[in-house]
């Protein structure tokens, strides 16, 4: 599944200041005896408009790799570089900032995180990538994304904890890592190579790490699905906590 990094600069409005000056007539004027003189009136505060938001937790670089039409970044949160545990918040960018969505626990691969992720590694790609298409074994949940419907997401057998994965691929959201986008999930296409792998999802939680993908509760993919929209094109911001301060 091809990921698409996009590296392209946050623009963030400078702040604005609101409001005008005031002070002492520059006319002088005669004061009648025995009156107290004028007192200047004073000036009324100035108050600076808040700079837009960015979103918690993502520093400079990071931030500038989100594109500037990105209405929607699904930032997943790792506890460590080679934590399998993670954290998913869905921000939605408003006319004052990033707003966030609640946070969800998720896991991501056994192993952690790679900058350079190789098929097999047990490590889940570093990096901003679209959010373009999704799809599942159940029925569209009312996505706006493309969804298809089919009997091949299936997942037979157990995780690395000995938890059933009947059932993970119920509702899934193709991440554009090394994979077409505007096709199917199931689409095996790989145009940086193989060994590169792919197939990386946002999928339902398992109950424990995944192979390199990113899952969440079944209830939190159907939403997910419900609130992402390709108009606002979404991508998912992923990495471990200190990698995302960059």
């Amino acid at each position: 599944m091809i990921h698409r990094r996009t590296a392209v600069a946050l623009l963030v409005s400078p702040p604005l200041l609101t409001g005008c000056g005031g002070g002492a007539e520059a006319t002088a004027r005669r004061v009648p005896a025995g009156r107290p003189a004028p007192t200047a009136t004073p000036a009324p505060e100035v108050h600076a408009k808040a700079v837009p938001e960015g979103i918690p937790g993502l520093g400079p670089k990071t931030g500038a790799a989100i594109p500037a039409r990105c209405r929607q970044a699904v930032v997943v949160t790792g506890r460590g570089k080679d934590s399998p545990l993670c954290t998913v918040v869905v921000h939605e960018r408003t006319a004052t900032g990033w707003e966030a969505g609640a946070a969800w626990p998720a896991h991501n691969a056994l192993h952690g995180w790679s900058d350079h992720h190789m098929a097999g590694d047990l490590r889940s790609p570093l990096g901003v990538y679209t959010l373009s298409d999704a799809g599942g074994l159940l029925s569209d949940p009312g996505t706006r994304l493309p969804y298809h419907h089919s009997t091949g997401f299936v997942s037979p057998g157990t995780g690395f904890e000995g938890e059933p994965l009947a059932g993970s691929f119920d509702y899934v959201v193709a991440i554009d890592y090394n994979r077409a986008s505007g096709t199917s999930p199931l689409d095996w296409s790989r145009p940086l190579g193989p060994k590169r792998g792919g197939g990386i999802w946002l999928h339902v939680d398992h109950g424990g790490p995944t192979h390199a993908c990113v899952s969440i509760a079944k209830a939190h993919m159907k939403d997910l699905l419900r609130t992402l929209d390709p108009h606002r094109h979404p991508v998912v911001v992923m990495g471990y906590a200190d990698w995302l301060t960059r």
